[in-house]
């Protein structure tokens, strides 16, 4: 059955939101910091390459938006274009490609956040400091 093109479109903005989220949870947030700096020693510190670039994968959202993007096509049966393989690779790199353009989103964010929330920590103290003087 083909689905129309407009609609394809919408699931791969609305499926890359999940890669995004897990991945960036994985390989950010305190929740998983301890796996990950398991990840990040054997990444630098396995004797073989291929032990090395295992755990890698662990601790780069790029590389692990790729692998969560391919669960996400098992599980979602998506493909873009196409109904065949090539649906599933043009899916599969479309979706890589829309996750990290949103993590990279959410970094630039949380950057303005933390920036914010640090200026107006400063304000505070600069104002504690005034009102003893």
């Amino acid at each position: 059955m083909d689905i129309p093109i407009g609609t394809q479109i919408l699931y791969l903005f609305f499926l890359a939101i999940p890669i995004a989220c897990i991945a960036w949870t994985v390989t950010h947030e305190e929740v998983f910091r301890e796996p990950r700096e398991f990840c990040e020693k054997k990444s630098k510190e396995c004797q073989k390459l291929l032990q090395r670039k295992f755990f890698y994968l662990f601790t780069c959202e790029y590389c692990f938006s790729h692998y969560v993007t391919i669960f996400m096509l098992v599980i979602t049966g998506f493909k873009l274009i196409f109904n065949d393989w090539r649906g599933y690779l043009i899916a599969g790199f479309s979706l890589v490609w829309i996750a990290n353009i949103y993590m990279s989103l959410f970094a630039l964010i949380r950057v303005d956040l933390k920036k914010v929330k640090f200026e107006a920590n400063i304000k505070e103290v600069e104002h504690k400091r005034a009102a003893e003087e």
